[in-house]
């Protein structure tokens, strides 16, 4: 059994950033499909900007996003100050703000996780 924390920092500027969030979805769905793993997927910084572009069918990797959003959360204070509160919330994204208003990368690591950023 694997524990992986997935965390999407990359932005949405950039044909870069589009690679590091494919990849990050790609590494997520390994895991969603290996039933002994435990996935942890989270939408962190302007990661967060994501949420809404994917939630659209029309775009390229929502199938891949819908694979995996069953996982995803999304860092509380991140999607608010990257002005995606509503869209991650009209989602049904879970929001995570349990390290004072962010996501806890120490709760995760003292529970075993594995921490990857794209």
């Amino acid at each position: 059994m694997t524990n992986a924390a997935i965390v999407i920092l990359a932005g949405t500027d950039s044909h870069s950033d589009l690679g590091r969030l494919v990849n990050g979805l790609e590494a997520a769905r390994e895991f969603a499909e290996n039933p002994e793993d435990d996935l942890e997927l989270i939408f962190d910084g302007a990661g967060t900007q994501w949420i809404p572009e994917l939630e659209d069918a029309d775009h390229d990797y929502h199938d891949l996003y819908r694979s995996v959003s069953d996982e995803a959360a999304a860092c509380d204070y991140c999607a608010g100050a990257f002005g995606v509160e509503d869209a991650v919330n009209d989602a049904g994204v879970v929001t995570v703000d349990d390290n004072e208003g962010h996501s806890s990368i120490r709760s995760l690591v003292d529970d075993d996780y594995e921490i990857i950023t794209f």
